[in-house]
């Protein structure tokens, strides 16, 4: 079974330098038919003006990601981390306890493109963590690539769940086909481009809840595509 969420019903906060897409209730945003998916509790995609961004906040208990996809992120955390994350790169935030990080767009001239995605951990109270690793187009081009996952096999950013997320950046015509064990979900979500997943199409900015479904076979109908998939318990 694949239930589509397309684009245009996500929620959608706008405050003039930050245009943010809510796929899951987020902030005041809130939708009791999606308050997550399994373990997946939120996929906001943010474009933020040059040189504005998030002061310093607070999280606690959940694995955060950053998937940047144009641009450049300045990030700084109460642990001491400071970088400056860009395309191909993987960030991994475990609030746990509790963690304070600032996030602003580092170019004064061109605006930021991103997905921040939110997990929920195994378990709560664990001590704070930070993780970054670059994957390079290579990697990524023509193929899916575990980038996080439960046991940080494969060079993938570790996570506190038993969740593998994957990326790949496909042209048009590739196709990619995946495995669905019967305990287990999937999220599929198009961070660009377009794509038809067991024939059905998905736009950008769609998502789609796979279940019950024993493969998927995916073909991309766009030159310029780029997905996450999201293995889930």
């Amino acid at each position: 079974m694949i239930t589509v969420r397309q684009s245009q019903a996500r929620g959608n906060a706008n405050f003039g330098w930050l245009d943010s897409k809510h796929t899951f209730s987020f902030g005041n945003y809130y939708d009791p038919k999606y308050m997550g998916f399994r373990h997946l509790r939120v996929i906001n995609e943010d474009k933020i003006d040059p040189s504005r961004g998030f002061p310093t906040h607070g999280h606690r208990d959940m694995e955060i990601i950053t998937y940047v996809l144009d641009g450049a992120l300045e990030h700084k955390d109460s642990m001491g981390n400071g970088s400056i994350i860009r395309p191909g790169d993987v960030q991994r935030m475990s609030a746990g306890t509790g963690v304070a990080h600032s996030e602003f767009n580092a170019s004064k001239t061109d605006p930021l493109h991103l997905l921040q995605i939110w997990i929920v951990p195994e378990k709560k109270g664990i001590e704070p963590s930070y993780e970054e690793k670059h994957f390079s187009l290579s990697e990524t081009q023509g193929k899916l690539t575990l980038i996080a996952s439960g046991d940080g096999r494969e060079n993938a950013v570790k996570i506190h769940q038993d969740t593998d997320l994957y990326a790949a950046v496909l042209k048009e015509g590739d196709r990619l086909n995946y495995s669905l064990n019967s305990d287990r979900s999937l999220w599929l979500q198009i961070a660009r481009g377009s794509v038809k997943i067991n024939g059905q199409p998905l736009n950008n900015g769609d998502g789609a809840a796979i279940a019950q479904e024993e493969k998927i076979n995916l073909v991309s109908t766009n030159n310029n595509t780029e997905i996450l998939l999201f293995d889930l318990a």
